[in-house]
């Protein structure tokens, strides 16, 4: 499997440089979109898939966002469609690759909904779809990242579930946790339901995170996959807790302006970024856990397999 390098044999830096790329371009894309809903901006474009019939009309006013961010969306496109050619031509595990379809079929998906919220005039449910299709997809993104690192590929270092502590099925609690909440602060910033909706489910979500990453912490270190994800994941948790409320306060005191205020619009669209890393790093958490800690059945059966080929040899 591994060269005398260290390296793995099927490790490929260039899809690996790639994958990170994707994923950067496409945290690019959350922020565009979140600032096309901040400043309002939702169809000063009133035509899809063009824009006022052009293909690059004035970039000026409301214009510069809403087209700003369907650029920078054909540009995810393109890059996923490279790295599904990729995974095909030098990837030999098959789930990787259907991983690979999944995403482009899910940004053409996005790409859709997109032009459905402008034909359709921005309906709430079309709208916070396209939201959370795009987490999703970021999720995606950095998952693909992840399975294409050359530390990934060495294989894991597993350790045994502590009957007492499980880990395995709650790590997977807290990415469809966020995910929840991200959708409440969709259809929030898209006008379907009140703030209160969104704020109040933040104490939850953020008791989740905290319940899985300290289990980790306090039960689990010995692993240091697992303790670097769940100490990043407290770290981006706390930062978009802060946003949240730098991003809720400045939008009260700004309630009477006749136009989206600067601050206003840099606390919100950092905090809706902020939430979608807060998704990834649920998700990388719960994949590494599922990676590293073996449920105890497994562990059984790998301890009987050890004691069976030590006693053939014996």
């Amino acid at each position: 499997m591994a060269v005398d390098s260290g390296v793995p044999r099927d490790y490929h830096p260039g899809l690996y440089r790639w994958s990170i790329l994707l994923a950067f371009c496409t945290l690019l894309l959350v922020v565009a979109g979140g600032l096309v809903t901040s400043r309002d901006a939702g169809l000063s474009v009133p035509d899809w898939p063009l824009s006022y019939g052009k293909l690059m009309p004035p970039m000026e006013g409301g214009i510069l966002y809403e087209h700003g961010h369907r650029m920078v969306a054909t540009t995810v496109g393109i890059l996923t469609i490279v790295s599904l050619v990729w995974l095909f031509r030098a990837e030999r595990r098959r789930w990787l690759r259907r991983l690979g379809v999944a995403a482009l079929l899910a940004v053409i998906l996005q790409g859709v909904l997109g032009g459905l919220t402008v034909l359709y005039l921005l309906p709430w449910w079309i709208s916070t779809s396209h939201a959370c299709l795009a987490q999703l997809f970021f999720s995606t993104t950095v998952a693909m990242a992840l399975f294409t690192s050359d530390w990934w590929l060495r294989g894991p270092t597993p350790v045994d579930e502590n009957p007492k502590f499980p880990i395995r099925n709650l790590s997977l609690l807290a990415p469809f946790c966020v995910l929840g909440q991200l959708a409440l602060g969709a259809a929030a910033r898209h006008k379907a339901i009140g703030s209160i909706y969104h704020i109040s489910a933040a104490p939850i979500v953020t008791g989740v995170i905290l319940w899985v990453a300290l289990r980790i912490l306090l039960h689990y270190s010995g692993n240091r996959e697992l303790r670097l994800a769940s100490t990043a994941l407290l770290v981006v948790t706390f930062c978009q807790v802060f946003l949240g409320i730098a991003a809720y306060m400045s939008r009260i005191a700004s309630a009477d302006a006749v136009q989206p205020m600067p601050l206003m619009v840099t606390f919100t669209v950092l905090h809706v970024a902020v939430g979608a890393l807060t998704m990834a790093a649920s998700v990388a958490l719960a994949i590494l856990v599922r990676r590293n800690v073996m449920a105890p059945e497994t562990a059984l059966a790998a301890a009987r397999s050890r004691q069976g080929g030590l006693t053939a040899t014996s």
